[in-house]
């Protein structure tokens, strides 16, 4: 199983600090074997949270992939005042604990713009959690126009990952950041996109088809 390299940090300190926990009860047998078992099922947790699978899936100038695993919160018209400068379709995608937190690319094309705005922690699948909390959005140029996809830092998420500069290619499916521990993605398109998911449905980045372009 593949790891994302953001994850390996937390591994080595969960498979040391169970390491620590299981000497301390071999030479002090009275301790509670219950610690360091606990610590073990910390660790396994932490290498199933930063699992960064391969995902082949349909891939086509005409489509947009969800660029996150996770429960579709809402699907509207929202005006996007940062990059598209327009009324767009807005689909937010919240992501717990146990699902794959890599994000990838919804369309192939040109990275525009990075922009990091530091904000609050407030509960990911809130509305106003688009407006007020940490984020990071990716700006791509696409062959059918803009389109942008927000990273939302939660309630326990606490770091946003975005491997991608202003001028890198953007390449459908692949990978380009993660967020840890709980949070959102919301993506913005232009409505000319007929929107392919509800809301509720679990969608899985670089498979799950979420809008398509007319011909």
């Amino acid at each position: 199983m593949r790891i994302a390299p953001e994850g390996w940090p937390f591994i080595w300190i969960g498979l040391a600090l169970t390491a620590a926990l299981a000497v301390v009860w071999r030479a002090w047998p009275g301790w509670s074997l219950v610690l360091p078992c606990a610590a073990a099922l910390l660790t396994i947790w932490v290498v199933v949270f930063f699992r960064d699978p391969e995902r082949p899936g349909p891939r086509g100038d005409q489509l947009v992939i969800s660029p996150a695993d996770g429960r579709v919160l809402s699907v509207a018209q929202v005006e996007e005042p940062m990059y598209l400068l327009e009324r767009s379709t807005r689909v937010s995608i919240f992501m717990n604990v146990v699902n794959v937190h890599v994000n990838r690319f919804p369309v192939s094309g040109e990275v525009d713009i990075v922009h990091y705005n530091p904000g609050e922690f407030f509960t990911a699948s809130l509305d106003k959690a688009s407006l007020v909390n940490e984020q990071a959005s990716v700006g791509i140029r696409g062959p059918r126009g803009l389109l942008l996809v927000r990273q939302i830092a939660g309630l326990i998420a606490r770091r946003i990952v975005t491997d991608v500069a202003p001028g890198d290619a953007a390449v459908q499916g692949e990978r380009f950041g993660m967020i840890r521990f709980g949070s959102r993605v919301d993506l913005f398109f232009a409505p000319a996109a007929r929107v392919r998911v509800t809301v509720g449905q679990h969608v899985r980045a670089g498979r799950t088809i979420i809008a398509e372009y007319p011909s």
